[in-house]
């Protein structure tokens, strides 16, 4: 099969032949219909070492598509079924799995792959499409769950005003349900207005600049400050920021992933008494609950999509997103070339 090769740090990902996987007994093989590509896989490009990534890796987490083969002991799905998949594989059989949150499994995880023609993942890990979404589309499943589980475990109530910082897929994501759970006011921001259309079309009541006059015009777009400020973005210094920004007695939910450390005076957070939490990943039920976000709607997490490439596309893209441009969800579609 044809795949995009990670080499080393500071090179382009490279398109070559690789092995098909085989699928063991409780996998099945995937013919990728769609992978999104996702910061966190820029991330593994530039760290290698933490994420477990070696030369000839195959990235890709944000996957859908039809079923090729199924291994022996595979029941409940079958060959020609239209699937998204939970990149996030556990046992399956410790009571983080059972409970349908796999992503706090003890042997849990990341599986790649899906920046190629086949990918071979557990059969647990898949949900079957529904039958009027496209197969392309099951792909924003992941990105879409991410941003339900950060919203879930903000304890967002009717009526919050809801900031974000950073205009990515999560940050839009995070904004789509913010709004759609009920909060009264939803600022997206960030440090150039690429995204404003789309933040608003997915579901935001605003948008504002990132810098010194944020807290100022926050106020001025909603009458106060922000109960609950996300931070979707994994810069250093913006947990901090987050907690300079949001109200007494509110609530910090750190979202974006900040590798190599960061920077945080805790004084704000102790003096206004916030809570500071932290979401990753998403639990099988929130999974099940984005694809169903991905039906019929007002507000459609689909507004995302900029662009869709072949397998040839991808090195150029890849590092095109390294810079600060105006796509925001990319799909690779192996089938397109």
């Amino acid at each position: 099969m044809r795949a995009a090769l990670f080499e080393a740090v500071g090179r382009p990902l490279v398109i070559d032949a690789a092995e098909a996987p085989r699928p063991d007994s409780d996998e099945v093989l995937l013919r990728v219909a769609a992978c999104g590509i996702c910061g966190s896989d820029l991330h593994m490009t530039e760290d290698p070492a933490t994420f477990g990534l070696a030369k000839g890796g195959i990235l890709g987490h944000e996957v859908a598509g039809e079923v090729a083969a199924c291994g022996a002991d595979v029941t409940g799905i079958k060959a020609g079924d239209r699937v998204a998949v939970a990149p996030m594989r556990g046992c399956g059989r410790c009571d983080s799995c059972r409970r349908g949150e796999p992503a706090w499994c003890d042997d849990m995880r990341l599986i790649g792959g899906g920046y190629a023609e086949f990918v071979t993942v557990a059969a647990r890990q898949c949900r079957r499409l529904p039958d009027d979404l496209p197969t392309e589309e099951g792909a924003l499943a992941e990105p879409v769950a991410v941003g339900l589980h950060a919203v879930m475990r903000s304890g967002l109530k009717p009526g919050d005003r809801v900031l974000i910082l950073g205009a990515g897929p999560i940050g839009l994501l995070v904004a789509f349900w913010a709004r759609r759970l009920g909060a009264a006011h939803v600022v997206v921001a960030d440090l150039n207005r690429h995204q404003a259309e789309r933040a608003v079309e997915i579901g935001a009541t605003g948008f504002a600049l990132s810098g010194e006059g944020l807290a100022e015009e926050f106020r001025a777009l909603t009458g106060g400050a922000p109960d609950i400020v996300f931070e979707c973005v994994g810069k250093r210094g913006l947990i901090d920021a987050a907690c300079r920004l949001v109200r007494v007695h509110g609530t910090v939910v750190a979202v974006g992933l900040c590798v190599g450390g960061d920077e945080w005076d805790p004084f704000a957070a102790i003096s206004k008494e916030i809570q500071v939490i932290f979401a990753v990943f998403f639990t099988m039920a929130e999974f099940d609950m984005a694809l169903q976000a991905l039906g019929p709607g007002r507000h459609r997490p689909q507004a995302l999509v900029t662009g869709r490439i072949g397998l040839a596309a991808v090195p150029d893209a890849f590092e095109a997103m390294r810079r600060r441009t105006t796509q925001c969800k990319v799909l690779i579609t192996p089938a397109a070339g």
